[in-house]
């Protein structure tokens, strides 16, 4: 099959490709494209932007490449988030696979790979994958051209689901028969100027730090990656419907060491319990998996505490765990939560209480000494708006994100209030070239390119498919 790449998203951030409402946020600059069945047609991906695509089940189209155009010195991440369409159903095995190879078909440094797991629950599960370079003995060093594969896991169109309604047909609700939208997501990271140790740190504190204590303040989870509601150290609180997904941004600099509470408030009603209810993850500036935990729901308050990880240090790269190679660059985290809809069948739809108890701590250093400018730019930084008040940029949106540019003007003669004019006329243009551009109309519900709505969190760790592999 041939891939077409197109412009320009082809339906709004939030908005489920048959035009109606949708419970995950796409970002509103993400640019629609195809993936291709063979490496031959693949479309090409750039650094620092982001994508909407979608990929069949399994064993039909349910394997997709993408083009990358590397050099010898960047690493290169790539993540893809997985959104299952509303009123699709999901199994334990259903997941995502996310890859980089070369030209000889072999995979580089490492890859990932989530599933729905225990919860059960459609919800937007994410996985990545890079290519890195300096320091180990990685694969694929040279530059060239590389290709993103993208591809489902599961049980796909098997006996089972076809036997799942009479006469034999697929269920038409089962995840393994439906599209899944995805949206794609390329970060390039520069090389160093001058090497550094390969060797992870040894010693860091890891006992799992006191939750936080406080008067919760109010804050409203963003509905996707794009959309996430920045937070800084404090007690927060919002509100979560069975099915529903919240997102969160917590900025944390370098050497600056990161730790998060979920807890699920009671319920006013109902019994029962369900055994994994309510899933916590935590996800680094290129969405790349980090760490889960998770929690059972009887209608009392429950619970989550993340595990203890390390501070952030560009030398977590060379560990093996997820946990700790996850914290390798500073920037926006990401506290991605989830309540399986399986809690409305016994303590209704909601919403039930949530409260985030966040902490950072430690003094924020210096970035190491890169030799050029991450893709997008500022991916890397820490915001401003750490308390929650302001959001910054996404952390893989199209172009550099937000980024002001102010240039002196030597005009002799221009008073004061002339140049105060000038500039503010300069902002204005800016912001309106800026603007990002909605398309007003709908897409077909099947279409084969059209992404559709929905967040991607991790499975908790029971939940967890093969772990990333290196």
């Amino acid at each position: 099959m041939a891939a077409v790449a197109l412009c320009g998203a082809l339906t709004p951030a939030g908005w489920a490709a048959d035009g109606t409402p949708g419970p995950y946020a796409f970002a509103e600059d993400a640019t629609a494209v195809r993936g291709a069945e063979g490496t031959t047609d693949s479309a090409r991906l750039e650094a620092g932007h982001t994508y909407r695509s979608s990929i069949g089940p399994s064993g039909r189209g349910g394997r997709l490449y993408y083009r990358l155009e590397l050099d010898a010195a960047s690493t290169a991440y790539v993540s893809a988030t997985a959104v299952p369409r509303t009123g699709a159903s999901v199994s334990y095995s259903d997941g995502l696979k996310v890859s980089l190879q070369d030209g000889n078909g072999r995979n580089c440094s490492s890859s990932g790979s989530a599933h729905f797991g225990a919860t059960q629950s459609p919800h937007p599960i994410a996985a990545w994958a890079a290519r890195e370079t300096g320091g180990k003995q990685y694969a694929c060093q040279t530059a060239g051209t590389y290709y993103v594969v993208v591809e489902r896991s599961g049980a796909g169109p098997s006996k089972a689901s076809r036997g799942a309604t009479p006469g034999g047909t697929a269920d038409p609700k089962s995840s393994a028969s439906r599209v899944w939208d995805l949206e794609i997501g390329y970060v390039s990271e520069p090389g160093l100027k001058e090497a550094r140790s390969t060797t992870a740190p040894e010693t860091w504190d890891s006992a799992t730090p006191e939750a936080l204590a406080g008067t919760p303040r109010h804050r409203d989870g963003g509905a996707g990656f794009s959309t996430a509601t920045t937070l800084g150290q404090g007690v927060w609180r919002d509100g979560i419907n069975p099915g529903q997904t919240r997102f969160y941004k917590v900025p944390v600099g370098w050497g600056q060491q990161f730790s998060a509470t979920a807890d699920l408030g009671s319920s006013s009603g109902g019994d029962g319990y369900v055994g994994t209810a309510l899933a916590l993850s935590l996800y680094n500036p290129v969405r790349g998996f980090v760490d889960d935990v998770g929690s059972g729901y009887d209608g009392r308050q429950r619970s989550a505490a993340l595990a203890a990880v390390p501070p952030v240090a560009y030398e977590n790269r060379y560990a093996l765990s997820d946990r700790v190679s996850g914290m390798r660059f500073a920037g926006s985290y990401y506290l991605v939560v989830h309540l399986a809809e399986q809690v409305a069948d016994r303590f209704g739809d909601g919403p039930l209480g949530l409260t985030l108890r966040v902490r950072v701590t430690g003094a924020a250093r210096s970035e190491p000494a890169y030799a050029g400018r991450p893709l997008p730019h500022g991916v890397f930084d820490v915001a401003a708006g750490a308390d929650g008040t302001a959001g910054g940029s996404t952390g893989t949106g199209n172009g550099a994100g937000r980024v002001t540019t102010m240039k002196l003007l030597a005009v002799g003669g221009i008073g004061l209030g002339s140049l105060l004019v000038l500039t503010l006329g300069a902002w204005t243009v800016a912001a309106r070239r800026r603007r990002p551009i909605r398309a007003p109309w709908p897409v077909s519900a099947e279409a084969e390119t059209v992404p559709a709505p929905l967040p991607a969190p991790e499975p908790a760790p029971w939940d967890r498919g093969t772990p990333r592999s290196r």
